[in-house]
Parts: C-alpha cells; sequence; structure tokens
C-alpha cells in the first residue's frame, strides 16, 4: 500500500509539473499521423518559442497510404492517356515553415493546455492551422492539428498534387526538448 502511495504521489507532482509553453526559449517536437482525402502519412515538426506566446518552426508530412487511383495512375481505356496522374515523391512530400500564436496561457484553460493557431509558407501553398497539445508530464504529451490551404501556388492541380496541398487532420505526440 505504501508503495502505490509513492507512486500515485510521484505522478502527481509531474502532472503538476507539466507545462504546454514556456515562452522564450521553448522547445517542442511532435511526430504523428497524417490524414487527408485519399492519403494517410506521416507528420513531423518542430517549434522553437521567440517570446512569451509566439514560436516558429518547421513542419513535413509524406503521404504514404495513397488511395489506388493515385499509386497507379488511371488509363483512358480506349486511348491509354493517363487520366489521373500517378503520385511521386514530390506530390507526397510537403515542407513548411510555420508561425505560431500560443494562447493556451492567455485562455487559462489548464497550465498542461496550448492552443496555437498559425500560418505557414510551404512548397505547396501558403496555408494555416489550428492545433491543441495536452501535456501528461513535463516531456511528454498529445497533439491534434488542423492545417488549410488559404493560397494554393498553382491553379488546376491533377489529384496527385491536391495531396499535401488540401485540408488535413494531423494527431501525435509531443515531446519538450
Amino acid at each position: 500500500m505504501k508503495k502505490l502511495l509513492v507512486v500515485a504521489a510521484i505522478l502527481t507532482v509531474s502532472f503538476a509539473n507539466a507545462q504546454a509553453f514556456s515562452g522564450k526559449g521553448d522547445q517542442k517536437f511532435q511526430v504523428g499521423a497524417n490524414f487527408q482525402s485519399h492519403a494517410t502519412g506521416l507528420n513531423v515538426s518542430y517549434d522553437y518559442g521567440l517570446g512569451e506566446n509566439i514560436s516558429v518552426g518547421i513542419s513535413s508530412s509524406y503521404a504514404l497510404g495513397v488511395s489506388g487511383d493515385l499509386q497507379d495512375g488511371v488509363k483512358e481505356p480506349i486511348t491509354g492517356t493517363t487520366l489521373v496522374d500517378k503520385a511521386g515523391f514530390d506530390d507526397r512530400f510537403d515542407l513548411k515553415a510555420r508561425f505560431n500564436a500560443n494562447i493556451g496561457n492567455v485562455l487559462k484553460i489548464d497550465e498542461n493546455f496550448d492552443l496555437y493557431p498559425g500560418l505557414s509558407f510551404s512548397m505547396k501553398n501558403f496555408g494555416g492551422h489550428v492545433g491543441a497539445r495536452y501535456f501528461f508530464t513535463s516531456g511528454f504529451g498529445v497533439y491534434t492539428e488542423a492545417q488549410f490551404p488559404i493560397a494554393k501556388y498553382k491553379d488546376n492541380l491533377t489529384p496527385a498534387q491536391e495531396l499535401n496541398n488540401q485540408f488535413s487532420m494531423n494527431l501525435g505526440a509531443v515531446f519538450n526538448l
């Protein structure tokens, strides 16, 4: 019984010391799954705190599980013309520079919670995102993030070019560095 109480006390202290965003010099690394139309993939990001509520970072996504039409291309039966492009590396990969407004402490919901709307400049588009992090301990938590394009760099995109150029959701783990 004593051991159980000691473990419970240690866990309570570790939960109490968790902080979602600590301002200047704060560093976060996130890794998770990326979900979008016609694909699922991997998302990784790194954020660095510049001020009390501002951070900048980099994010990258790679579409691993692409729907069958985009994997092989679809050929028109009579002429043999490819109607849907095969999704290559350049369609599957995206790299973004990002800016976040970390407003979890402004909302005063919980010191372990951070809400961060932001903007991003990627290889595919200029976009926005809204994310939330919750820390269970001082070093580990979970995050979710919605990403959306505001302005695409190219008109008349093929279905393969729509990968990483459309609304997507990320879900995964976040680590304090």
